[in-house]
Formats: C-alpha cells, sequence, structure tokens
C-alpha cells in the first residue's frame, strides 16, 4: 500500500473533487484519478464511486481515509523525533491568521521566531464566517480561528485545537454619545442605535444577535465590514456604535472613541489554533505553536486587570 495513494483518499475526503485535489497537490486530475485506481485494484474493492459528474468515497475510502490520517500522524512524530535527536528544526510553516487578531499577534511571534531560523513561517490573512475556519486546515499547517463564547462551530472533531485566549468584546461609543461617560453599558443600552457590524455569522455578530434577542429588539446595522480599523474611525466620526474586541482596540481608543464593557451578557470570542494532527505533530509547526501560545498569553496578560475583573 503506497502511503501517497493513501492520503489522496483524505484529500478527497476533505475537498470533495477530484479536480481540487489535484489543484491543491498540483497535479493533473487524470493523474490523480489513475493513483486512485491504482490502489483500488491493490485493495480489491472499489473506494470511490461516481455521482452525478462528481465522485465520492465509499463507506471502504472512507476507512481507509481516517486510517490515512494515522499514519501522516505516525510519519510525522517519528520525523518529529528524528528532528528533536538531531538538535534542530527547518522547514516551512503555513499559517492563516484572520485580521485583529494578526494585528494583535504576528509583530510579537515574528519577534519570537527569530530563534528558529531554520524555519521560514509563511503568513497569510484569511478571515471567515466562525464555521469556516476548519476548512482551512487543509491549506495551512496553522490556522488561527476565533468563535464566539456560545458556539463550537462544526468538523472541529478531526482536529488538533489549541486554546489562545479568551478576548472580551466591548461597545464602541463616539466620545460625544450621551453614553459615552459611563463605566459600563447594558445590551437594552444600546441595541437601539445605528450599529457598525460585521459580516452575518462571524463571532462579533453571533454576540450582537444574542444582544438583541435579550433586549427584545433587531439590531440595525447600517454598515458591515471585516476591517475594524474602518469601523473605529465610523464610529469615532460618529457614524454609529460597534462591538470591538478589547485587546485589539483598547490602546486605540483613547481620544477617539469610548471603550465600555457590556453588562448583564457574557460578551467575547475565544481565540484558537486548529490544525491536522499530521502537521501538528511536525517539530517546526510545533515550535511555531509553542511561540504562538507565549505571545498569547502576553498579549491577554497586557489587557487591564480592572476590566478583565468585570467579565
Amino acid at each position: 500500500m503506497d502511503v501517497n495513494q493513501l492520503a489522496l483518499l483524505r484529500e478527497l475526503a476533505e475537498r470533495g473533487s477530484v479536480t481540487e485535489v489535484a489543484y491543491a497537490l498540483g497535479k493533473t486530475p487524470s493523474a490523480v484519478s489513475q493513483q486512485l485506481r491504482t490502489l483500488q485494484r491493490q485493495m480489491g474493492t472499489v473506494l470511490v464511486e461516481r455521482v452525478g459528474r462528481g465522485v465520492r468515497l465509499t463507506d471502504a475510502g472512507h476507512a481507509l481515509a481516517e486510517s490515512s490520517v494515522r499514519v501522516a500522524t505516525a510519519i510525522a512524530e517519528a520525523e518529529a523525533t528524528w528532528s528533536a535527536f538531531q538538535g534542530g528544526a527547518s522547514g516551512t510553516v503555513r499559517m492563516a491568521i484572520f485580521y485583529s487578531a494578526a494585528e494583535l499577534l504576528v509583530p510579537g511571534l515574528l519577534t519570537r521566531m527569530r530563534a528558529h531560523s531554520g524555519i521560514a513561517l509563511e503568513i497569510s490573512d484569511r478571515d471567515v464566517s466562525q464555521d469556516d475556519f476548519a476548512a482551512l486546515t487543509s491549506d495551512f499547517d496553522v490556522v488561527v480561528a476565533h468563535r464566539s463564547d456560545d458556539v463550537l462551530p462544526p468538523d472541529r472533531e478531526r482536529l488538533s485545537v489549541v486554546p489562545l485566549l479568551r478576548e472580551p468584546l466591548d461597545v464602541a461609543l463616539p466620545l460625544d454619545h450621551h453614553l459615552a461617560t459611563r463605566s459600563r453599558v447594558s445590551p437594552a443600552d444600546v441595541i437601539g442605535e445605528n450599529w457598525i457590524g460585521v459580516p452575518i455569522d462571524f463571532p462579533l455578530d453571533r454576540v450582537l444577535q444574542a444582544m438583541s434577542a435579550q433586549a427584545g429588539t433587531a439590531a440595525r446595522v447600517v454598515h458591515r465590514t471585516t476591517h475594524l480599523p474602518l469601523a473605529e474611525k465610523l464610529v469615532a466620526a460618529g457614524h454609529g456604535v460597534a462591538l470591538l474586541p478589547r485587546n485589539t482596540s483598547l490602546e486605540r481608543s483613547p481620544g477617539r472613541y469610548a471603550l465600555l464593557p457590556l453588562t448583564d451578557l457574557r460578551a467575547g470570542r475565544h481565540i484558537e489554533v486548529l490544525m491536522r494532527p499530521d502537521r501538528a505533530a511536525r517539530r517546526a509547526v510545533g515550535l511555531v505553536l509553542d511561540e504562538l501560545v507565549a505571545e498569547a498569553q502576553s498579549a491577554s496578560a497586557e489587557d487591564s486587570p480592572s476590566r478583565n475583573s468585570e467579565e
């Protein structure tokens, strides 16, 4: 049994089509199909069946695809053990991270990675719905994701999940707003305002939905953006209010807008790392993860103790 052919079944299970598998692996669709047929002959059973114009794995194919995860993880663990024995780590690690987490964590992470000159860390911005982060693990070694307090997104049971930090969400108000001098606000106080929001089903939007449910009034969202510095500018200019992540936005708020904790509702988002188990086992990935966790702990510790005590 060829390990590379076995891995094709896993890629097909995750990506859903031969064309997508071929694109991801830099092969032609015909080459992928040929390798799958070869594996089927070796196993003596049907692993892939046609459905309409596409294909899908049979039960036997799914069983082998799941086995391929354990095989790949075992190989990665053996390579990591040998790398540790030799006293070094090298290779490329690809990381996907959403914008505000990148702002919070990447500068310090890159500083920490100077101690690991053999590792090339490639970082890409990716901001998607909280249910869609898991799919990014097919193309990246490390995926920094976020989710709201009340939700566990699907498709995580097959992944390694490492918590980084919980970031409180505060309400940003223009400085001349009549509530701006308060120490905190409730959902009922602010739900009737014009809101600068994020795309539907992003973590901050889930919290705004929870505020609406508690207040019994739908939020009026006048602008949606994933670019939080734009949201901050719109609030500062008096065009609405917004939910903003505290660790990222607090240092920019003085003199521009008021940032107030919410009462009567636990408002926050969890920032986590998602990885395929075989990639998590790589020594280079493990070192990047260690430094990322350390940077997250540092960023969390810098948050105001008085504000943290209110959560």
